[in-house]
């Protein structure tokens, strides 16, 4: 990701330091958050969590579509991003996204750089079951 982000921005400074390290070159961050109630009766919504999340990957797939990379994290300070963005208590807090162009592998340090890669994805058989939940 390219695009340096004011190391005094708002939500970079609330990213740990690990996540501050590459998402500077981000060219955009953003905090998911949801309401836990519905607008129109105030009634609590069950699905609000999985709403959001739908919502996420299709952020991330049209900024794919775009030739952008879109990477969502939980490395930063839920409490500070509360206090700071002045989320009120019937909002949760559900990650925050980096947005921008892939940068090059050879630009993060290097225990980062084994790390981009895609990673193993479980069988199916181990995420899939018939019947009754089983662990």
């Amino acid at each position: 990701m390219q695009n340096e982000i004011p190391s005094n921005g708002l939500l970079f400074n609330l990213l740990i330091e690990f996540n501050q390290s590459w998402a500077k070159d981000a060219s955009a961050l953003a905090v998911v958050i949801y309401a836990k109630n519905f607008e129109h009766n105030g009634k609590p919504s069950r699905t609000c969590a999985f709403d959001a999340g739908a919502a996420w990957e299709n952020l991330a797939l049209e900024a794919n579509s775009r030739g952008l990379v879109a990477h969502a994290m939980e490395g930063f300070d839920y409490e500070k991003a509360r206090k700071d963005l002045e989320i009120p208590d019937d909002y949760e807090i559900h990650a925050m996204i980096a947005i921008g162009k892939r940068g090059r592998k050879e630009d993060h340090p290097n225990d980062l750089q084994k790390d981009e890669m895609p990673s193993d994805r479980k069988p199916l058989t181990e995420i899939i079951m018939k019947g009754k939940f089983r662990k």
